[in-house]
């Protein structure tokens, strides 16, 4: 039985979440002014009266708490980005983060909702001028905010440097930072939240129709669960170590199958440790003529494999 790990100048050295310090002080700024306009749509919709409105704000309100729990998990991931207890690096501090996020949203989606539907079956006055104006506010808050967020989530081609492609296009969402790529989605329905209420209370300004007020309570709880949802699934599949239908592992099947001596995988396990950073363990059963060696280098051509251990098993031929 042979083995081979990575090595990292010439040392393991298992810090492969590079960290963006961009990102984080855009996070901070969009946090801090989301806050504020979350605030003055909440307590105005509370005076005036509006549950769309009301709605927007709460919703704003999960785009704050995103936000807010994406910056503190960027700084935490800093400051222990050195501490040797975390062996594959900092980087699942920030998928925590986004998953707590997600679990908290789902109590705000449904307290919108249960908000709208009590609006909607016992209405009452609603202060529109007002209440269109700091929807229109609010809308303008969302769209400041993606322009903050929107250098990272811009799509970008895995190339890998070499000849070997395999046809995978890797623009998937572990290309992006997970908590910036939902935050940055999440301003998207914030604002079509915004545009809702908007044409809800002019529609109950010019036709008389109070109802879409609440309506829009609703569709915007909607939106906030989806959303919420969504982040779970995305989330939890890091944190659990589900990737084992990623595209990665198909590419190391191929390696195998490429190798100038015949070999059979016996174990395969695969884990993300970084936005596109995977470690990787490998057991190999051949007849001989393979070493770790080999096999490791043939490997690092996916680029995103930062460390890889591989085990030859020989057997008969």
């Amino acid at each position: 039985m042979q083995h081979a790990v990575q090595p990292q100048d010439g040392q393991h050295d298992h810090q492969f979440h590079e960290g963006n310090p961009l990102a984080e002080r855009n996070t901070l700024r969009a946090a801090l002014l989301t806050v504020v306009m979350m605030v003055v749509e909440i307590v105005g919709g509370w005076l005036f009266n509006s549950m769309a409105l009301l709605a927007d704000g709460w919703h704003m309100s999960s785009h704050a708490l995103a936000l807010g729990l994406a910056f503190f998990a960027y700084v935490a991931a800093r400051r222990f980005k050195g501490d040797a207890r975390f062996a594959f690096g900092t980087f699942k501090i920030e998928v925590l983060a986004s998953y707590t996020s997600a679990i908290l949203l789902l109590g705000v989606a449904a307290l919108m909702l249960f908000e709208s539907v009590a609006r909607l079956l016992a209405p009452t006055p609603i202060h529109y001028e007002q209440a269109i104006a700091i929807a229109v506010l609010g809308l303008l808050v969302n769209l400041v905010c993606a322009w903050l967020l929107r250098g990272e989530h811009h799509h970008h081609d895995h190339g890998h440097g070499h000849p070997h492609h395999h046809g995978h296009d890797h623009q998937h969402e572990h290309h992006h930072d997970l908590n910036l790529r939902a935050a940055y989605l999440h301003v998207l329905a914030d604002a079509a939240t915004s545009v809702a209420a908007i044409v809800a209370l002019i529609g109950g300004m010019f036709w008389g129709a109070a109802w879409l007020d609440p309506l829009m309570g609703i569709v915007g709880a909607v939106l906030v669960a989806a959303w919420s949802v969504g982040l779970l699934k995305q989330s939890s599949r890091v944190l659990l170590d589900a990737e084992m239908n990623d595209p990665v592992v198909e590419e190391i099947r191929e390696v195998v199958a490429e190798l100038p001596q015949p070999a059979r995988i016996t174990d395969l396990h695969l884990w993300r440790v970084g936005k596109a950073r995977y470690a990787c363990i490998l057991s190999l059963a051949t007849a001989g003529g393979l070493t770790p060696e080999l096999v490791r280098q043939r490997l690092q051509v996916h680029e995103e494999l930062v460390h890889i251990t591989v085990e030859i098993n020989p057997v008969a031929a």
